[in-house]
């Protein structure tokens, strides 16, 4: 029996391996020169940094929304194209299911990273059971059908983003370093099809996500589809839009829990102008 449950689980993951992944080469390739050189790329190495010489540090966590503008290179394509570019979600579901990026989700919020998933249980989590009533054609009596689906770019329209802010005064400078990541779904009501909100899917560390990422080119420009970068300078340049749903603090609490509606923008505002202000107090015009 134990035998049987490994096949079912190597299945399933050839199965959601192959989605998402790049188109076999055909006869005519997608440009008359090749690409070489994303495949061959390797993230740029961080400076390391003393505990010592932080003198001051914050972090954030934000959201990444990504239907706005800015943010569409990390939702498109939905499927693979000839040039192998894929969308955010799945260039993390190609190495997960490899064993290269670790998921961490028990419990489900789990961004320090202390709960690691195994590869059948981040399969488990990407796929979801819909429940659609069909009526019998010979007796007309409505019956309930259990109907298995995988999650695929599509449905990721948000992601939750934490960082960290701090002071080098070694070199006198301000950074910030990007912790992890973590994908939502959206919940709809079975019986309504009605919107109830996001659904987070698990974290992912960022410093395990980086080599996939540099390999992963992004179309930015529209007008010249040679202008292209990767994940990982995408996001190392602040190239996209977000907003801030937390900060440390004291009372470990969400910007929606002391502020709701337009105050909770407001305050997300005031505190990019605070990591701002910090900054720029420190230096002397």
């Amino acid at each position: 029996m134990k035998i049987l449950s490994l096949f079912f689980v190597l299945f399933l993951m050839l199965a959601n391996g192959t989605k998402g992944q790049c188109p076999p080469t055909l006869l005519q390739p997608a440009t008359p020169y090749g690409s070489t050189h994303f495949p061959n790329k390797t993230p740029l190495p961080y400076v390391h940094i003393r505990e010592a010489d932080v003198m001051w540090s914050k972090t954030i966590w934000r959201v990444i929304d990504l239907r706005e503008k800015m943010n569409l290179p990390l939702y498109y394509p939905l499927e693979p194209d000839k040039e192998c570019r894929k969308s955010l979600f799945d260039v993390l579901r190609s190495d997960l299911f490899t064993g290269e990026i670790t998921a961490y989700g028990k419990p489900l919020l789990d961004d320090e990273f202390n709960y690691p998933l195994t590869i059948s249980e981040v399969v488990a989590l990407l796929k979801r059971i819909d429940t659609v009533s069909t009526q019998d054609p010979l007796t007309g009596v409505l019956k309930d059908t259990t109907i298995a689906r995988d999650i695929v770019s599509e449905n990721i329209k948000r992601y939750w983003l934490k960082e960290l802010w701090f002071f080098d005064k070694q070199r006198s400078v301000m950074e910030v370093r990007i912790i992890g990541l973590c994908p939502l779904i959206e919940k709809i009501d079975q019986n309504t099809g009605e919107f109830r909100g996001y659904e987070p899917l698990f974290w992912v560390p960022y410093a395990e996500c980086r080599p996939a990422f540099a390999k992963a080119p992004v179309l930015m420009l529209v007008a010249n589809t040679s202008g292209k970068i990767t994940f990982d300078e995408l996001f190392e340049k602040r190239i996209f839009d977000s907003f801030i749903y937390k900060e440390s603090n004291v009372y470990d609490r969400l910007v929606v829990e002391y502020a709701q509606g337009i105050n909770a923008l407001l305050e997300s505002d005031a505190i990019k102008e605070e990591l701002f202000n910090i900054e720029h107090d420190l230096w002397h015009f």
